[in-house]
């Protein structure tokens, strides 16, 4: 009787944990199958269209750039390093761990975006070997997406093997923490599957890594457009100050900070033309265990969308009446 009593108690208790496992999986399915159709899609533009000619160069070039072996090696260093470097933080660690790794994802793959776009755009309008390209059917539109694609696939590139470090380090970083608090440590496999406090970690900052990845493509449609009419080192600090404003200015409007009714003004107008970067930002909420909804995933998708679809036509203006002799 006593072992029936046992046997009802822990399953009840399990109940509640199956059940957010269950949402969990179901929430990735619908990720893993969005992102198939994506990664079909660009497959059929990559090799079956001219502008998907140009994309894969961009690509090769970028990844063969000592900049993007520094990326790599700089970004996993980091995330490892702050998986056992100790931050002091009262039984936080693991909270301060993602917000450290969202942002070194966040900041190698915008520093290898731009600085691509930089070398891959501006600098071969320079050089004039634009010209010899162009000499080819392919027009200035082509060139644009086919360039934006290409960077794009980089930056992906490098995050990808730092995404799965990041979650490699988290699974780790739940046992060693445990570990070090003298407390009980997480088995690897219970049950037939991985323990739901390790799982339950990594599970949660997917859709942080998913914003942050359309926070760079929009982040780099921007660059692409600055490039078209300037040089290397005017697109840096450009994009550099885009990226501080398009994080301040939404803050400071809804919090009512402004009290001028000009400057008010103002930064309401600087909050609609410059990308409103914050709504990618929920590296705050993720560290502390709160979930994303997938419909706020949803608006900020459309929103990454419409932007980029502005600032690929602006390159196209910007780019069509350009001097390239």
């Amino acid at each position: 009787m006593s072992s029936l009593v046992w046997l009802s108690s822990t399953v009840l208790a399990a109940e509640p944990v199956r059940a957010e496992f269950d949402k969990s999986v179901i929430g990735l399915g619908a990720i893993g199958l969005i992102l198939g159709l994506l990664l079909a899609g660009m497959f059929v533009f990559l090799y079956m269209t001219r502008t998907g000619v140009i994309a894969r160069a961009t690509t090769k070039e970028a990844v063969r750039q000592p900049v993007f072996l520094l990326m790599l090696t700089f970004g996993a260093l980091l995330l490892i390093v702050n998986t056992f470097l100790p931050f002091f933080s009262l039984g936080s660690d693991i909270k301060m761990l993602k917000d450290c790794g969202l942002m070194t994802l966040l900041f190698s793959a915008l520093l290898l975006a731009v600085w691509t776009a930089s070398t891959s755009i501006a600098s071969e309008i320079e050089g004039k070997t634009t010209m010899t390209l162009l000499s080819k059917p392919i027009n200035r539109r082509q060139f644009i997406v086919g360039k934006y694609v290409g960077i794009v696939n980089s930056t992906m590139c490098l995050l990808v093997p730092l995404v799965v470090l990041f979650g490699v380090m988290l699974l780790y970083k739940v046992g060693y923490d445990a570990r070090e608090s003298s407390k009980e440590i997480p088995t690897w496999f219970e049950n037939q599957g991985l323990n739901n406090d390790r799982l339950k970690e990594m599970l949660q900052v997917i859709p942080a890594v998913l914003l942050m990845a359309m926070e760079v493509a929009v982040m780099t449609a921007v660059s692409v457009a600055i490039s078209t009419r300037t040089p290397m080192v005017v697109n840096m600090v450009t994009c550099l100050s885009i990226f501080v404003i398009g994080h301040l200015t939404p803050v400071l409007v809804q919090a009512g900070t402004l009290k001028l009714e000009f400057v008010s003004f103002m930064a309401r107008l600087i909050a609609t033309l410059l990308p409103s970067l914050e709504a990618f930002n929920m590296s705050a909420n993720v560290s502390v265990g709160n979930a994303v909804p997938a419909v706020y995933l949803g608006y900020s998708a459309l929103y990454s969308l419409a932007y980029i679809g502005a600032m690929l036509l602006l390159s196209f203006i910007l780019f069509e009446d350009r001097d390239l002799a």
